[in-house]
């Protein structure tokens, strides 16, 4: 199957395209420039932006298949960058494109507490270019994964150098909030089982690793993993002083928190149902043996 791919060079791009290229699929992935993907054996990239459709004419054809993965966790309006242009905008081109190019098969990737009338402007968005690809023609399945680890992920690594790096972790609120982090391994091996699984078509999956853990936890976890026996060092910050604080500072770009990225954390994230597990027969990995794959005392 020749496989058209955005968002390639993302965290969870490079992971998909490299089990697709294991899996004997050809790849096709779309860059905006110079790209670590040409280093990777059995992928062609063409040079386009899925917020361009000018730049996508002609470049999906022969393909079997989509895997839109182009998303953004934080927006700053002054650059141009917006969850409206980078989630709904990118992806009504990329359907359009499919569509016109003769591609049927379509991945999308989503994140899990997308639902309609959602208080966070990423999962308003995220909804909104769900609701695009379930009134397409094309053959659909939509991805929700929870918080993503691995190797390079940006948040369990970020948490380790704050663990390492002060005395006291902040925490926001009681640190109670629950996540369900899932291995970026596991996501990848979803989206290229699905690829020619027809019971997939037509579903929203959620996607979570094995167990849940209070944000408390997920620091305790980290900090062991690091040796330090005890767990980590908290402070738990009250809501009703860094709500605002983070309303005001969140313009900062070095500012490494919004007020949705607030929002989400303390709704927590986790899934109700297993369907993606037992639809492609997935074998999920372990999140406290994972991290210790990767994280350094």
């Amino acid at each position: 199957m020749e496989v058209f791919v955005t968002g390639g060079g993302g965290f969870v791009g490079r992971e998909i395209i490299q089990q697709l290229v294991a899996a004997k699929h050809s790849v096709r992935a779309l860059v905006r420039g110079v790209s670590a993907i040409n280093d990777v054996r059995g992928v062609d990239t063409v040079v386009g932006d899925t917020t361009d459709p000018e730049t996508l004419r002609d470049q999906l054809s022969g393909c079997d298949a989509v895997i839109h993965l182009v998303g953004i966790i934080r927006e700053f309006p002054g650059r141009g960058t917006t969850f409206k242009k980078l989630h709904v905008e990118s992806t009504v081109n990329i359907l359009q494109a499919a569509e016109e190019q003769g591609v049927k098969r379509y991945l999308q990737m989503s994140a899990n507490g997308t639902r309609e009338n959602s208080i966070s402007s990423y999962h308003q968005t995220k909804w909104e270019a769900e609701e695009r690809v379930r009134q397409s023609n094309l053959d659909w399945t939509i991805f929700r994964p929870s918080l993503i680890y691995g190797p390079e992920d940006q948040f369990i690594n970020m948490l380790a150098k704050l663990i390492k790096a002060l005395p006291l972790v902040p925490v926001m609120g009681d640190g109670q909030y629950q996540l369900q982090p899932v291995s970026i391994i596991d996501v990848a091996n979803g989206f290229v089982a699905a690829l020619d699984k027809e019971n997939t078509i037509g579903k929203t999956y959620q996607c979570c690793g094995l167990q849940s853990f209070s944000y408390d936890q997920l620091l305790d976890l980290i900090a062991q993993t690091l040796g330090q026996v005890a767990g980590a060092r908290k402070i738990h910050q009250p809501l009703w002083l860094m709500k605002p604080m983070v309303a005001l500072l969140q313009s900062i770009p070095l500012f490494p928190m919004s007020s949705d990225q607030l929002q989400m954390l303390l709704e927590g994230n986790i899934c109700t149902e297993t369907c993606w597990q037992d639809d492609l027969s997935l074998q999920l990995h372990d999140f406290s043996s994972s991290i210790k794959t990767y994280l350094k005392h």
